[in-house]
């Protein structure tokens, strides 16, 4: 894996024509894995562009037998609660196609960050490599649950899945993937979109140590970003 991160910058006039090539190129890469490996393992993030982007993957054209979905990172609240990221793609997508249910991995984060992580961990030693990471990028740099001044698990010894406490948006306690893990993907999506993200950009493109910036995959990060997110 490497140490430092490549950048493929993809600049759209909106967030509908980004979210449109964000399901193309998903289709093209689960039609891709399935074929060559069987399955396609794709890791959902969380947040408005994503649940939009996930609705459109109803209609899709595939054997979704064939998918087995995880989660970047969760908050430390009930099963069913609103602000879930798990109850949100399930919602907007994951309860309307042929899922295996037994392919659907969410985080228990219900269980605090302490035992919701340990439990995750033992997941994930079970699975190669991603065949695609979904994530965003939030106004101050993070990226799934992993926020500036934390532990963001970059080393190799470092547990897969990792408890965060005193996030700076509520809830405070959550469950995120460690950046190293989530470094190991044959592809890693980051989806940008506002003029709210454009300080957070700059910093990222000037190299600024933000958490985003600690995922680096062997095939580098393919950003698709709106113009106005560009700044």
């Amino acid at each position: 894996m490497q140490t430092s991160q490549t950048l493929r910058w993809h600049l759209y006039p909106d967030t509908a024509e980004l979210v449109d090539r964000a399901v193309s190129a998903i289709h093209r890469m689960a039609e891709h894995a399935i074929l060559a490996r069987g399955e396609f393992s794709i890791v959902l993030a969380g947040g408005t562009t994503p649940k939009a982007l996930y609705q459109r993957l109803v209609p899709l054209f595939t054997d979704w037998s064939r998918w087995s979905v995880y989660f970047g990172d969760e908050r430390c609240l009930p099963v069913d609660d609103p602000e879930r990221n798990s109850r949100m793609a399930r919602d907007a997508w994951l309860a309307h196609v042929p899922l295996r249910p037994e392919r659907i991995y969410p985080i228990p984060a219900e269980l605090g960050p302490d035992l919701g992580a340990r439990a995750y961990d033992d997941v994930l030693k079970h699975v190669g490599s991603f065949d695609l990471v979904l994530l965003g990028l939030g106004e101050d740099g993070h990226t799934a649950s992993l926020f500036p001044g934390q532990n963001w698990g970059q080393r190799m010894d470092d547990p897969m899945a990792l408890a965060v406490r005193g996030a700076p948006k509520p809830p405070p306690e959550r469950v995120s993937v460690s950046a190293n893990r989530l470094s190991h993907a044959r592809e890693v999506m980051v989806l940008v979109n506002g003029a709210g993200k454009a300080d957070a950009v700059a910093a990222w493109r000037a190299g600024e140590r933000l958490p985003i910036a600690a995922i680096v995959p062997d095939a580098g990060v393919d950003v698709l970003i709106t113009t106005d997110a560009w700044g």
